[in-house]
């Protein structure tokens, strides 16, 4: 017998539903970024994996009670540097003075009792060593604006929709991030982005192609083409490290820079907050409700929003089905020619059968108000959900 036919059921299933799509994931950055060295760079990934849960574990307030903490802590930190600074200058300017009166003044000047003492112990209380860089200091954001006509919002917004990186903003988000970005004109063999370089924007495509280029062995290496709607120097942001990768035009580009920290705080929160919102709203869907806290969370990041007008045709009875609908707010109904079939309401979700069996759609589905709905489409569909393994979890399957 084969070391494949002793995996049990349990263990099969913690490869499909906990391993894979990690890995995928990792497999999917470390292609794109294709580091010369890939261990410290999974090592990296994981890491910053790692912290990305214990964050979402937090709740809100314990949250905002770390932000304070670190806050304070900054503040605290930068008034015993300027103390000793000062000190330093003090000394200097005083010369060769007596032994006892250095001592003296270095008693003066030493920090407050009170920075010595122990931190109360409470979550995440304690500050990471890159909490202490330039970028990561914690202070009251203020988004940049930069004038743009209404012609370039819209070609932006455009842009920006056919990007990854900003499929978790919602409309207000969205506004913040466009009035922060500029517009930059690249010139063919321009070079963008210098490797090893200390990264503090990145940059959305609208037009052109642009070469991203590792050094390898001495030697330039095209690793990547970016088109249109590509993002990239987003790492250096996330993980706080050099440019991985010189970035040149290959012809002339439109492009539009967003500096780190409206990156840190609107699109990296936003994408923590959708997580974070919608896995409270997914644990109450009754079909979802067996799901554990890390299916729901892959689940969450698939998931995009869509609001729609009282009377819109969500779904048209014949159609092809390509998507999963869940409603988070307001009603619908379900007709099949001119008969109300069954109605909808916060919670309930449509469109798996057609998915599940390839068939067309079985009913039209209708907004009855102003609705807002939770999208998932085909691919994510079945790799993401095992519907007849959920109803048994749910007991709705006999």
């Amino acid at each position: 017998m084969s070391a494949v036919d002793t995996i049990t059921e349990e263990k099969r299933k913690f490869i499909l539903n906990i391993l894979n799509p990690m890995l995928e994931e990792m497999v999917a950055e470390a292609i794109t970024t294709m580091p010369p060295d890939p261990v410290p760079w999974m090592l990296q990934f994981l890491e910053g994996k790692r912290v990305d849960r214990e964050d979402n574990l937090l709740s809100d307030e314990e949250r905002e009670k770390v932000k304070e903490e670190n806050a304070k802590l900054q503040e605290h930190m930068a008034k015993v540097t300027s103390e000793v600074q000062e000190t330093a200058k003090l000394i200097s300017q005083k010369g060769d003075k007596e032994d006892e009166e250095e001592e003296e003044d270095d008693e003066d000047d030493e920090p407050p009792p009170e920075f010595f003492k122990e931190r109360p112990a409470g979550p995440r209380s304690s500050v990471s060593a890159e909490a202490y860089g330039d970028w990561n200091t914690k202070k009251a954001f203020v988004p940049p604006v930069v004038h743009k006509s209404d012609e370039q919002k819209a070609r932006l917004k455009e842009c920006l929709s056919k990007s990854f990186l900003f499929s978790a903003l919602g409309n207000q988000d969205m506004m913040i991030v466009i009035d922060a970005m500029k517009e930059v004109l690249a010139t063919p063999k321009q070079r963008v982005i210098n490797q090893g370089d200390t990264g503090d924007f990145l940059f959305v495509i609208e037009s052109g192609a642009l070469e991203c280029i590792i050094k390898i062995d001495g030697v330039d290496k095209v690793v990547k083409t970016c088109e249109a709607g590509d993002a990239f120097g987003e790492l250096s942001l996330l993980y706080n490290c050099p440019r991985a990768a010189s970035v040149d035009a290959r012809e002339a580009c439109v492009l539009w820079q967003l500096d780190r920290d409206t990156f840190n705080n609107i699109v990296k929160e936003a994408a923590e907050k959708k997580r974070s919102r919608y896995d409270a709203f997914l644990a109450k869907v009754p079909l979802l409700a067996g799901m554990d806290a890390y299916e729901r969370s892959q689940l969450a990041d698939a998931l995009k929003s869509e609001e729609v007008a009282d009377g819109a045709i969500i779904c048209k009875e014949g159609d092809q089905g390509d998507t999963f609908y869940i409603i988070e707010d307001g009603k619908a109904v379900a007709t099949k020619g001119d008969k109300q079939v069954m109605e909808y309401a916060s919670g309930d979700y449509f469109g798996e059968l057609a998915l599940l069996q390839g068939q067309p759609r079985a009913a039209s589905i209708v907004a009855k108000g102003p609705t807002s709905l939770l999208k998932l489409d085909s691919r994510s569909f079945k790799r993401l959900l095992n519907v007849s393994e959920l109803l048994a979890r749910s007991n709705k399957y006999n």
